[in-house]
């Protein structure tokens, strides 16, 4: 079983059933024999950015992640302390702890914002 994170925009399309999302992507996170996770980090930017009103995201975001079977990973110290040693190719805070989490946990990052491709981490 592998397992993947996936980007706030990835999880935003797949629960608006965007068509930004390309049909290997949506199969990846149905197929049962991956573990699909969102991270904490996710959910608090959609909140933000939501509060702002830059984006539109379901009001039952909770119950939409566990509808949609996906995993919750939490953010712990070792995430945190992990930021420090990435080089900074990207400015966003909300991206650089996600890929301090993939790098930490072993994670596939499952993302099509192409700054982080420069990166060595195991990308889908």
């Amino acid at each position: 079983m592998k397992h993947y994170l996936i980007d706030t925009h990835i999880l935003l399309w797949w629960l608006s059933n965007d068509r930004k999302l390309d049909k290997k992507t949506a199969a990846l996170i149905q197929d049962p024999d991956n573990t699909i996770f969102v991270s904490v980090v996710s959910v608090w930017e959609i909140n933000i950015k939501k509060s702002l009103n830059k984006l539109v995201a379901p009001d039952n975001l909770k119950e939409e992640l566990f509808e949609n079977s996906l995993e919750i990973l939490p953010i712990t110290l070792d995430h945190v302390l992990y930021v420090e040693h990435l080089p900074l190719i990207h400015n966003d805070p909300f991206d650089r702890l996600l890929i301090a989490q993939c790098k930490v946990e072993g994670f596939t990052f499952v993302t099509e914002d192409h700054h982080i491709s420069q990166y060595n981490l195991d990308l889908f």
